[in-house]
């Protein structure tokens, strides 16, 4: 094995991490070059004794290679925010799934559907850039449609996607029979300044209090005639 930066030999390698991946099937392990100061991740697998074909859209006849896989994927995942162990995780899903599903040969249509759809459950634009490439797109209204559908089956999956407004809390102030206030009433009208000018000018004064002064100089009043 030698570094895939600096091409420094396994002497100049040096294990810094080593887990178990995979169900436990195989190991990762995170090797760091003591030449360049660069790191990198290699697996171990336990090769398998089973040999599958995969059938290309020509008719050809290719040994399986994971490999293919997995560099379709980081180009597909390049400059977007996908960890690596997601797209390891791609792959050895795919893997499983198409072993478990063919005995002896696979066509890659069922390999390239596998990968896209599980692709476009981890990172939209990376499906795009995916399936341009898998499906041939041969015209931008092409790739357009595409997106198109992915939003809508984002939208299909998460009821709340693309929702403009939001409900109102459940201890909103009600009246008494769960309806707003504002859902049964109609809103009261505030008079205009005229009419509360107007109000007040035609309104009688308000009579003045008198004092018990008052009372004893006031004269009385003429007896009733006979």
């Amino acid at each position: 094995m030698r570094c895939p930066f600096c091409d420094a030999d396994k002497e100049s390698l040096k294990v810094i991490d080593s887990r178990g991946c995979d169900g436990g099937k195989s190991i990762r392990r995170r090797r760091e070059c003591l030449n360049c100061g660069k790191r990198f991740t290699t697996y171990e697998r336990v090769e398998s004794t089973m040999r599958l074909t995969v059938i290309k859209k020509d008719g050809r006849r290719l040994p399986w290679d994971r490999e293919k896989i997995l560099k379709g994927l980081e180009r597909a995942c390049f400059k977007r925010p996908v960890p690596e162990s997601e797209i390891v995780r791609i792959v050895d899903e795919v893997e499983e799934e198409t072993f478990k599903s063919h005995d002896r040969e696979a066509p890659t249509a069922f390999i390239g559907q596998l990968v896209a759809e599980k692709l476009r459950r981890l990172d939209q634009v990376a499906y795009v850039r995916f399936a341009s490439v898998y499906r041939q797109f041969k015209t931008l209204e092409e790739l357009v449609d595409e997106a198109k559908a992915v939003l809508d089956a984002k939208r299909f999956e998460d009821p709340e996607q693309g929702k403009l407004f939001l409900e109102s809390p459940a201890g909103a102030a009600t009246n008494g029979n769960g309806t707003h206030p504002a859902e049964d009433e109609p809103p009261t009208k505030r008079p205009g300044r005229r009419a509360r000018a107007t109000a007040r000018r035609g309104s009688p004064p308000p009579p003045v209090p008198q004092s018990p002064a008052d009372e004893s100089i006031r004269p009385n009043p003429a007896p009733p005639e006979a």
